[in-house]
């Protein structure tokens, strides 16, 4: 299962050539990230106070293919590629849209372990991750 989140470039987000700056590429991964976890019916706030359990990045990877510019209209893609013990790892798509065609920006991936709040590997809460592993591949996930 793939969560897709639509955005429009902002002038704040691009460097002094115009172009995207490479650390937003990130920032739209986890913006990604947190709108999955909403498609699943969890609000990624409400897990960290209710049950509390983080999802902090301890690995994250990012190819770039094309340059994303101010105003562009991207999409961005995320999905659950594994979930093992308290290892969690999602992919991403950032996508151009226009009329005429769609191009890959770029393309990645963040790991997560998770953790409590004193940062001790915890499982994470079943009913999110029932739901994850179900929109995983039935070979990535265990």
């Amino acid at each position: 299962m793939t969560a897709t989140t639509r955005v429009r470039v902002r002038y704040a987000e691009t460097d002094q050539m115009g172009v995207v700056y490479y650390a937003n590429y990130l920032v739209w991964f986890e913006l990604g990230r947190v709108e999955f976890l909403r498609s699943l019916g969890f609000d990624y706030s409400r897990m960290e106070t209710e049950d509390g359990c983080i999802l902090p990045v301890v690995e994250a990877r990012c190819r770039y293919r094309a340059p994303a510019r101010y105003d562009d209209s991207i999409c961005i893609e995320a999905f659950p590629l594994l979930l093992r013990g308290s290892v969690l790892k999602f992919g991403y798509r950032i996508l151009r849209e226009t009329d005429a065609e769609t191009t890959l920006l770029a393309e990645g991936e963040t790991v997560h372990v998770v953790c409590d709040r004193q940062l001790e590997r915890c499982p994470l809460p079943e009913p999110v991750a029932r739901l994850i592993r179900a929109a995983i591949p039935a070979a990535e996930s265990s």
